[in-house]
């Protein structure tokens, strides 16, 4: 008997999850649900702390995760997304980057590579600057320097807020391409995606933008010694290139790979290439600077 659709996107879904231990951490005064790959496992690599896109759950990385088998992996559903409870109150970059290091002490981890994808990118910044002494390297993704941000197209935004892109599979479906652009190789892998989306509370989705209204890292970035990797796709139609050469300019010690024909995405439309970019920033030997700090 063959497969219906939503039996293989199923399958997809149960495989990219295999590894990942799920477990509710209460830290910083919030219940998480949190997912980690390999923690258990000796790796002469540091894990990563992945932070994802608004309002997306632990599942629409999962495949990211388990490309990179060599090393650990750590993400978590931000309050009201995904699996973790409705937030009760607000909260900004600090204190998120704080929690994210009151659950990196429970895990019995000291220092971390970091990883962030759009919304998630911001946070990244964020976490490397007011926690330098965790922080070994950053990868930013399809993200920008938050308020000085240079703007996507209008209808990409406009369906971006949209909450029935969470909710109605046929809305997201049929704005796709205008939301995220880029090739999106083939039709399963987008459908897997969409597949992957748990819708978030309301007040979790509000909670996301509000934490982040007003913010910018551009002042701090010129100050900051992480090396640092951002990839950026150019047919992004929600965060164009340009913030990717901003980014550039002002961190004194990164390098910008542009991901032709990818857009918002493109970690899912041209995967080999980032996971193997990845690999090879991650895998350079450390400078002088790295292994004092370590």
């Amino acid at each position: 008997m063959t497969d219906t659709r939503e039996e293989v996107l199923d399958e997809a879904l149960d495989e990219a999850m295999r590894d990942a231990r799920i477990t509710m951490e209460t830290v910083g005064g919030r219940t998480l649900r949190v997912a980690t790959w390999r923690l258990d496992k000796p790796s002469k690599h540091l894990p990563i702390l992945f932070f994802n896109g608004i309002g997306a759950n632990i599942e629409a990385v999962a495949p990211l995760a388990e490309a990179l088998p060599d090393r650990g992996f750590i993400m978590f559903d931000m309050p009201g997304i995904g699996g973790s409870p409705e937030p009760v109150v607000p909260y900004n970059a600090w204190t998120m980057c704080w929690t994210a290091t009151q659950l990196l002490d429970r895990l019995g981890v000291d220092q971390v590579d970091v990883m962030g994808v759009s919304w998630g990118g911001a946070m990244a910044q964020h976490f490397a600057i007011q926690h330098p002494g965790r922080t070994r390297r950053l990868i930013l993704a399809a993200t920008s320097a938050g308020m000085v941000m240079i703007p996507g197209n209008i209808s990409s935004l406009s369906k971006m807020a949209d909450p029935r892109r969470y909710i109605d599979a046929a809305f997201m479906e049929e704005h796709f391409q205008t939301l995220y652009g880029g090739a999106l190789g083939k039709a399963l892998n987008k459908m897997e995606h969409i597949h992957r989306l748990k819708p978030p509370s309301p007040r979790g989705y509000f909670y996301q933008l509000l934490a982040m209204l007003g913010w910018t890292s551009a002042p701090v970035l010129p100050f900051m010694r992480k090396k640092t990797l951002i990839m950026m796709g150019d047919d992004d139609h929600i965060v164009p290139l340009t913030n990717g050469w901003l980014l550039d300019k002002l961190i004194p010690d990164s390098e910008l790979l542009v991901l032709r024909g990818g857009g918002h995405l493109f970690l899912l439309s041209h995967s080999d290439e980032c996971v193997a970019a990845m690999q090879r920033f991650l895998d350079e030997p450390d400078s002088q600077d790295e292994a004092k700090a370590a």
